[in-house]
């Protein structure tokens, strides 16, 4: 038998049980009354056979049939029992409810040849003469041990029977009725036994949808109480440890995402399971585009293919150098096997984006040979000059003298440089501390062309001051602004041919003021406009002049100290305009006293 829910489960079985039990008590009970009813008939019947075998003792002995028969009609009337009277041989000679001369010998009935042995005979069975069941109960009739006849006593049993029937009837009804109570108690035990039982499904279905969320009391301290508890701290478990397993998986996708080296994962067939936004940056894709797709189709790579095929086909780390010819780009990769029993066979590439190191020691090797050009020449200079006074020279007084000073103007040149090497080294690693107060940019600008102004006239250079009278006083280290001032300006004097025009400008911008040195030189090539805050880097012939190149890097970093920015816009042949800005000092930067550690933004 299939059943669709627990409570009809328990309902139907609890009810059968009841049903089985009791019918079988009823019947029990029926079949142990008939016994015991018959068992009694069958003593009484016993009494009253012997009763008439004492009555019917002369008739017998004597052997008057008539007599015989007579007894037997009368006594079967009064008790309304079947009586027979049988001679020693099984002749019936006389009988309560039938002719004896129609009757056939009863010698070999079981109840005869039962008394014959055992003093009494007691059958049961069904009489073809009445067309009902019988009980027959029989005596022999002795007279001092000899045979003198037979008793037969015989009663109806369809009055036990429809006795024995209305009983069980009875029986059955009140059976059927508890039976019914059962059920109906059944199902109440049922329905309280499984309502706990489809609370925890629920819970058990809302935490395979993923909701950790809900808390199960237990209404009992049987075992469905004690599966609740567990459940209920299961939960409770589970929701702690998803959370912190999302909370581990929230700081690592956020740490693969904001990492700077690209990384990718593939699965056994070399399918992308993951790529963070360097490596889609690096090789110029999108994440969503990637993923669930091929390696080979995502990266189009030869190179990076062939390192995480072999690494995957040798199940070992591999790293190699890798320099795309068309992009520009160099990569150390590196491809490792994921051994993990989940996913036997992924990788994990790792890629490394070496062009900023590759960019820095290019720097570092041009800074070296840069300095050593810049010092070879004015050490070749003075060995020269020591060289031919050491030959004779220092006895031409006048021409020794001249060699003296050209050998002091190559030593104050390289005292400058080192002087501006020392300074942009501190400037860089911020041992500069800038004093930064309220200044009037007015009056940093106008000192520096005063200056300058003299050098300016000899190359008949005019110089134009267009600053507006309401110009806001700036946040800066007046020494450090006038710098960067004076060598935007004298740049402009010195590469601006005879006849030029300077022009210094400043404007204010929001929360800024931009100061701009234009000149009409011949301007700076494009493909040197972006380095030439570069140190010791000079454009071409045309702008050459004597000087360290180390000016404008010492400007950059002196305004990127103050907050600002530096650059410049120049087209080839029409001149150059180097801009920086620098922040406007606000009421409370006007109130502050100046020093280094004046606020600034």
């Amino acid at each position: 038998m299939r059943f669709r829910s627990i409570r009809s489960r328990i309902a139907v079985s609890y009810a059968l049980l009841i049903a089985v039990a009791l019918f079988g008590i009823s019947a029990y009970t029926l079949w142990y009354m008939r016994g015991a009813y018959v068992d009694t008939l069958t003593e009484r019947l016993v009494a009253d056979a012997r009763l008439v075998g004492e009555m019917a003792r002369p008739a017998l002995q004597a052997g008057d049939v008539a007599t015989v028969g007579a007894t037997a009609r009368d006594v079967g009337e009064i008790t309304g029992a079947r009586v027979t009277l049988l001679a020693p041989d099984g002749t019936v000679w006389g009988d309560s409810a039938s002719e004896p001369a129609e009757m056939p010998n009863h010698l070999f009935r079981p109840e005869i040849q039962q008394a014959l042995q055992d003093g009494r005979g007691v059958a049961s069975r069904y009489s073809e003469t009445v067309r009902y069941e019988m009980l027959y109960v029989a005596v022999p009739v002795m007279e001092q041990d000899v045979l003198l006849g037979f008793v037969r006593v015989a009663l109806a049993l369809d009055a036990l029977d429809a006795d024995v029937g209305r009983l069980g009837r009875n029986i059955g009804l009140a059976a059927g009725a508890i039976v019914l109570l059962a059920v109906i108690v059944a199902f109440g035990v049922a329905e309280n036994t499984v309502r706990p039982i489809r609370a925890l499904s629920r819970g058990v279905q809302r935490m395979a949808e993923g909701d950790l969320s809900f808390t199960l009391l237990p209404r009992s301290r049987d075992e469905i109480g004690a599966l609740t508890r567990d459940l209920s701290i299961m939960a409770r478990r589970l929701r702690e440890t998803m959370g912190e397993l999302e909370r581990q998986r929230s700081e690592s996708l956020a740490i693969l995402d904001h990492m700077a080296d690209g990384i990718i994962i593939t699965d056994a067939d070399a399918r992308v399971r993951r790529i963070n936004p360097a490596a889609a940056r690096m090789l110029r894709l999108g994440t969503g585009d990637a993923i669930g797709r091929s390696f080979a189709q995502v990266v189009r790579e030869h190179q990076i293919i062939d390192v995480l095929r072999r690494c995957l086909r040798e199940g070992e780390e591999q790293v190699e150098l890798i320099e795309l010819g068309q992009s520009g780009a160099f990569f150390q990769v590196i491809a490792t096997p994921l051994r993990a029993d989940a996913d036997p066979g992924g990788g994990l590439l790792v890629l490394h984006d070496l062009r900023q190191v590759r960019r820095l020691e290019t720097v570092r090797r041009e800074f070296v040979s840069n300095i050593s050009h810049e010092l070879r020449t004015p050490l070749a200079s003075l060995r020269a000059l020591v060289d031919t006074l050491r030959d004779g020279a220092i006895d031409d007084r006048p021409a020794a003298l001249r060699f003296l000073d050209r050998m002091d103007a190559e030593v104050d040149a390289l005292t400058q440089m080192v002087r501006e090497l020392l300074e942009l080294s501190r400037i860089e690693s911020g041992q500069v501390p800038m004093a930064l107060g309220t200044v009037s940019l007015q009056e940093i600008i106008a000192s520096c062309i005063e200056r300058l102004a003299t050098q300016a006239e000899r190359k008949g250079l005019s110089i134009t001051i267009d600053i507006p009278q309401d110009l806001p006083p700036v946040l800066a280290d007046a020494e450090r602004l006038g710098q960067v001032v004076t060598n935007l300006v004298h740049n402009a004097i010195k590469f601006t041919p005879p006849g030029g025009a300077i022009t210094v400008a400043a404007e204010r911008l929001d929360d800024r003021v931009r100061v701009a040195v234009t000149d009409t030189g011949p301007g700076i090539p494009a493909e040197a406009l972006g380095r030439i805050f570069e140190r010791f880097y000079q454009a071409d012939a045309s702008r050459s002049g004597r000087g360290t190149g180390l000016g404008l890097s010492i400007a950059k970093h002196i305004v990127q100290a103050h907050g600002g920015e530096i650059w410049a816009e120049s087209v080839e042949g029409q001149g150059s305009t180097f801009r920086f800005t620098v922040l406007v000092a606000t009421q409370e930067h006007r109130t502050a006293p100046p020093g280094p550690d004046s606020p600034h933004a």
